[in-house]
């Protein structure tokens, strides 16, 4: 199993951001990750610029939600709504069902995790 340092998740992050603008996205890790960024404008100018973000924690003039950290917790929680049968259907389809789309669901998972 792949376990990157932090600054290789970051760099990960912003490898794929480039590759989407090229449209050199490799492998189906890529593909997702850009998908899931796609989702989320509000870091889209935060992933083009990582020389600027060389050294910090969390990124200045920014909330106190991680944008590299949210971004990679939809990855696993994607994959599970999309094999929801080995994993935990009921849990997934309820959730699903209380929002008006997967992406929201994911959210809702993400905030009960948090607490």
């Amino acid at each position: 199993m792949f376990n990157p340092t932090r600054d290789q998740a970051r760099q990960f992050l912003f490898d794929t951001w480039r590759k989407t603008h090229s449209r050199r996205i490799a492998h189906a890790t890529e593909d997702l990750t850009a998908q899931l960024i796609n989702k989320h404008p509000e870091y889209h100018e935060l992933l083009a610029a990582p020389e600027q973000q060389s050294g910090q924690g969390l990124c200045a003039g920014r909330t106190a939600v991680n944008p590299f950290l949210h971004i990679m917790m939809h990855s696993p929680l994607k994959s599970s709504f999309h094999r929801p049968a080995a994993r935990h259907p009921r849990a997934v389809c309820a959730t699903t069902h209380k929002y008006e789309s997967e992406h929201e669901a994911q959210h809702a998972m993400m905030d009960f995790w948090a607490r």
